[in-house]
């Protein structure tokens, strides 16, 4: 498990007719607060102001194709070359973060690879490096120095 230090600064939000919404700073736009919202606007603050990372960098929500199916990634960073070098799957807190949240990660990963695979609950959070066809569990966030 890789330990999770959160920014003390939460992300902003506000009701908007009745619904509860969180301003994603990279998408420059209010969306719907689901709990799986709040984890990956959590977890792009603790990116962004802990470790660093360049938010220009990042991109959140974007549409990739499997197959015939078309699937959303949740974060996925970009090196300074612009070559995708890390994605993110992230879930709600209710949501265990088992076999079938990293398979999911995997399958992204076929059509966008990258050497660094996280997946969070916001509570937990568990990485892998890809090495050739092998993974090997992380300890803690990748520092961004690429």
């Amino acid at each position: 498990m890789i330990e999770l230090q959160y920014p003390i600064a939460t992300p902003k939000t506000r009701s908007q007719a009745g619904n509860r919404e969180v301003f994603d700073p990279i998408r420059r736009k209010w969306v719907h607060l689901s709990p799986e919202e709040w984890v990956r606007q959590q977890f792009l603050q603790l990116l962004i102001e802990t470790h660093q990372y360049p938010a220009s960098l990042i991109a959140v929500e974007q549409s990739i194709a499997l197959g015939d199916l078309q699937k959303r990634f949740d974060i996925l960073i970009y090196d300074r070359h612009h070559q995708p070098w890390m994605m993110i799957e992230c879930k709600a807190q209710s949501v265990a973060l088992d076999e079938s949240v990293f398979e999911q990660l995997l399958r992204y990963n076929m059509s966008i690879p990258v050497r660094y695979l996280l997946i969070t609950n916001g509570s937990h959070c568990m990485g892998w490096e890809r090495d050739g066809r092998q993974a090997i569990s992380l300890r803690k966030i990748p520092e961004f120095a690429v």
